[in-house]
């Protein structure tokens, strides 16, 4: 089972692939969280079941030696598409099937596993009823690049072996044999690579500052703890490549002469520490975490610490203290985790992606990975795409990518309105708009050019938001999510954030002054000026940016008493249009208070005074005539 050495590596290489190629077909199945809540698991074993049925040589794992018949079925992880999931992919023909049904499995057995046809009903089909069969062809998947993203989706998530196959661990083979550490931490250097889970800190020179330090003891940490609403890159990548964030980490190990790493998971992520787990007790097996790897004489042992979803764990030394057994706050900086961090010994600190870009860096080259990308931005960055977004999902583009080529070649546009605003990075990012200006739809996604408008990339987090949205309830929303989650260490945090979000629900429930507004301003500056931690220090930039690009809406919430997207209850009212009310008297019999009057064929009316705003009647309206205002 163990591999010792270099060369044992790259025989095994060989034979996984000759193994991996052999196999006729390959039928992966989206195995990631969401399309495992839409009952992935069950069409995978119905798939595996059909094929038994019908006599087929079936392969759930890599074949010792080649069989030219067999068809391998695999739990795969996050594809992306994930508005179309459950999702099956078969390979090599590279046909994508989606929103697949049990009922499904045994036409796409006896016509695309035995009949090599398609089932043209499972095919993606664009607004205009175009299809297309093959994923790489979908505009979804075609204007994206995966580098970070590169397995996932594409091999089996919990096979070591298809991951060796396709060259995982050689990146760790050239760092242990090619180069000394300070080559390696060169080469990150030289290839621009900045911390992807939201600081963007040059990732060279963190390593280079561990490298340097006299300390013997040193620790490699990954941040998976994920927290942002409407994120799930580093979930996916955990579940769907975890050799991938192993070796990643493995090569920090090897740079900066730390010989012992630590996974940070939240609870919550059950799939991806299970898969995790796996892949280290597999990686062990292999002899590629250990003792003496590949006969080099480094050492490296790898560990999962679950957190319990404490949103401020996501900080540096918040995290270390949860590792170390201690309540999650963060602590004054100086020191920094370089010099005292993990058990108060020099620590890499990354997050998943980061690490997930380290291996073809290694393999490829520093000028292979800065053609993507601008300059001091290089890369690819992962989003979450979620929101008012036709095409909601898991995606990678390069740096420097535009939101309309995101929102609307990628995501497919808005849906259900006019695009008015994406939220960005998170509860610590902002909102940008179109209505202030046509240049954010063409504002590039990168470190340095959103930090010009008050923006942050965060962990990678997209909520695309439509004109019905209202941006003051928006920012009520994030400033509640961070009241929750501060740790109540620092006054600025934990006294500030409460007192802007009464402020905010004042407004939004029609108490609100231009006093209101003026003392928002006058808290955002406070409490980003003297917070203790990153969680305080941009607690305030929702409300910042919607105060800078939406101050309409809230002087329409404190001076008219009105909310222009009519999304806040207390500021709004239902109201018939005469000519449009057919006196049908459905709206009528709905009403649960008895609030609307009116007799057959006669246009109603509503009784503001009793209307309690359920919005009963405006669902049950045929003919669009009840409405807020």
């Amino acid at each position: 089972m163990r591999i010792n050495t270099r060369e044992e590596l790259s025989q095994r290489r060989k034979e996984y692939k000759q193994s991996l190629d052999s196999q006729k077909k390959q039928i992966l199945i989206c195995a990631g969280t969401g399309c495992v809540a839409g009952g992935s698991l069950k069409i995978y074993d119905r798939m595996k079941e059909l094929m038994e049925e019908k006599g087929l040589k079936c392969s759930v794992v890599l074949e010792k030696e080649p069989h030219d018949e067999s068809i391998g079925i695999k739990k795969s992880g996050c594809h992306g598409f994930c508005e179309m999931g459950p999702l099956l992919k078969i390979d090599p023909v590279g046909w994508l099937y989606t929103k697949v049904r049990i009922e499904d499995c045994e036409d796409i057995i006896e016509k695309s596993i035995i009949g090599d046809e398609v089932v043209e009903r499972l095919v993606y089909k664009d607004k205009d009823g175009n299809p297309y069969v093959k994923q790489k062809e979908i505009p979804f998947y075609k204007q994206q690049t995966r580098i970070a993203l590169e397995h996932c989706g594409q091999i089996n998530a919990e096979s070591i072996k298809e991951y060796i196959a396709l060259g995982g661990y050689e990146a760790v083979a050239k760092a242990l044999f090619e180069m000394t550490p300070e080559e390696i931490v060169d080469e990150i250097s030289e290839s621009s690579l900045r911390g992807r889970g939201g600081g963007g800190f040059p990732t060279g020179r963190k390593w280079g500052q561990v490298l340097r330090q006299a300390e013997p003891e040193k620790y490699v940490v990954c941040n998976g703890d994920e927290g942002d609403p409407g994120a799930f890159m580093d979930r996916s990548m955990m579940e769907g490549e975890p050799h991938r964030v192993i070796e990643g980490m493995l090569i920090a190990g090897i740079a900066t002469q730390a010989h012992t790493g630590y996974i940070y998971v939240r609870a919550e992520y059950p799939l991806a520490v299970e898969r995790l787990s796996k892949a280290i007790s597999k990686a062990k097996e292999k002899g590629l975490l250990g003792k003496n790897i590949l006969n080099s004489g480094f050492d490296f042992e790898l560990h999962i610490s679950q957190g319990a979803g404490a949103f401020v764990c996501g900080e540096g030394s918040a995290l270390t203290a949860s590792i170390e057994g201690n309540r999650g706050m963060p602590r004054v900086k100086p020191p920094r985790t370089v010099e005292h961090g993990l058990f108060d010994k020099p620590t890499v600190l990354n997050n998943v992606e980061t690490f997930c870009n380290v291996p073809p860096i290694i393999l490829n080259g520093a000028e292979w990975y800065k053609q993507f990308g601008p300059e001091n931005n290089h890369g690819t960055k992962a989003f979450a795409l979620t929101g008012n977004v036709n095409n909601t999902g898991l995606i990678e583009v390069p740096m420097g990518t535009t939101l309309r080529q995101v929102i609307f070649d990628i995501g497919g546009g808005v849906k259900g309105g006019a695009f008015k605003a994406v939220q960005i990075g998170g509860p610590s990012g902002g909102c940008l708009c179109i209505s202030a200006t046509e240049d954010h739809l063409d504002m590039k996604l990168d470190f340095d050019s959103l930090k010009k408008v008050g923006a942050m990339i965060g962990s990678g987090g997209l909520v695309v938001m439509n004109d019905k949205s209202c941006m003051v309830e928006v920012a009520r929303f994030f400033m509640n999510f961070t009241q929750k989650e501060s740790c109540g260490k620092c006054v600025p945090c934990r006294e500030g954030t409460k007192r802007m979000l009464e402020l905010l629900t004042d407004i939004t429930e029609g108490r609100g002054t231009m006093e209101h507004i003026e003392m928002l301003e006058e808290l955002s500056d406070t409490i980003s000026a003297t917070a203790l931690c990153g969680l305080g220090k941009t607690a305030a930039s929702p409300v910042v940016s919607t105060l800078k690009y939406f101050r309409d809406e809230y002087i329409a919430h404190v001076v008219d008493k009105k909310c222009p997207a009519g999304q806040c209850k207390a500021l709004v009212s239902l109201k018939i249009d005469a000519d449009k009310c057919k006196g049908c008297t459905l709206c009528a019999r709905n009403c649960p208070v008895g609030a609307i009057t009116g007799t057959v064929k006669e246009p109603h009316v509503i009784d503001t005074s009793k209307c309690i705003k359920c919005g009963v009647c405006q669902s049950n309206c045929k003919f669009d005539a009840i409405a807020y205002e």
